[in-house]
């Protein structure tokens, strides 16, 4: 049977795209799946990830498939697909270009295949075994993530520092005092921005593994570092770093534990 590969990786993205580029800025319905709080969904989340699961269920079928409108099937498989259709559904329903499709592929539990897709801004980030590359307006070709001495010179994303959970704020705190730049927002575009050598440290808590599941391979594949906080394996997601050089992950991780 035919492998999956970045050729695959593209036609997914495209099908993802036909759903979700219509409906950006154009007043989507919004559902909050949240009782007591604000968790959107939208119409795009749900039909870009009915496409990308239809695709991957005729060409592979005997691959298991976790998302996070659809939940899971064949999680038991050597294979496992992991989707996001949109990464950052409140800046998608508030009109900013930072939400991202994300579509990774796990191999016995390991990320092999990732992908991150911004179709209104024209930008995908790709990677396999061999390498992370970046197609978009103006250039495309290979990524790699910067070199960086340390938290004193480092540009530092994370979502919000109001989503930390007591004592993990305060963690997540001792690290962004240290650092030169600070930036809130983005979700996984800050991730590709590691990727890319445009940026040096993304510090998460919480996140599902379809959050992260489509950026290992982008990373890891640049060079970059991403791990969860205790320094393990990051494909089941929880509290994540990904650092552009393994002194600045050091640095963080050292902080976030003491």
């Amino acid at each position: 049977m035919t492998q999956p590969d970045l050729d695959f990786m593209h036609v997914l993205a495209d099908a993802a795209a036909v759903e979700t580029l219509p409906r950006f800025r154009n007043g989507t319905a919004i559902i909050n799946k949240l009782d007591g709080g604000f968790d959107p969904v939208t119409e795009a989340d749900r039909a870009a990830e009915a496409a990308i699961r239809a695709l991957i269920s005729e060409r592979f079928p005997d691959h298991g498939i976790m998302g996070e409108e659809y939940g899971g099937e064949g999680l038991d498989q050597d294979h496992v697909w992991v989707i996001d259709p949109i990464d950052g559904t409140r800046a998608f329903i508030s009109g900013l270009p930072v939400w991202g499709t994300l579509i990774g592929l796990y191999r016995n539990g390991r990320a092999v295949l990732g992908l991150m897709d911004q179709p209104f801004t024209g930008e995908r980030y790709v990677a396999d075994m061999d390498g992370a590359h970046y197609r978009g307006p103006g250039r495309q070709g290979p990524i790699a993530a910067r070199a960086c001495d340390g938290l004193k010179d480092a540009t530092l994303f994370t979502t919000s520092p109001d989503l930390f959970a007591e004592g993990k704020k305060e963690a997540y705190l001792s690290v962004e005092r240290r650092v030169n730049l600070i930036r809130y927002g983005c979700d996984c575009y800050a991730y590709t921005l590691v990727a890319s050598g445009n940026a040096d440290l993304v510090i998460e808590s919480g996140l599902q593994a379809y959050d992260i599941g489509g950026l290992i391979r982008i990373l890891e594949a640049s060079g970059a570092v991403v791990t969860n906080w205790r320094g393990e394996r990051p494909e089941e997601g929880g509290d994540i770093v990904a650092a552009g050089s393994r002194a600045v992950h050091e640095e963080a991780l050292a902080l976030l534990n003491r």
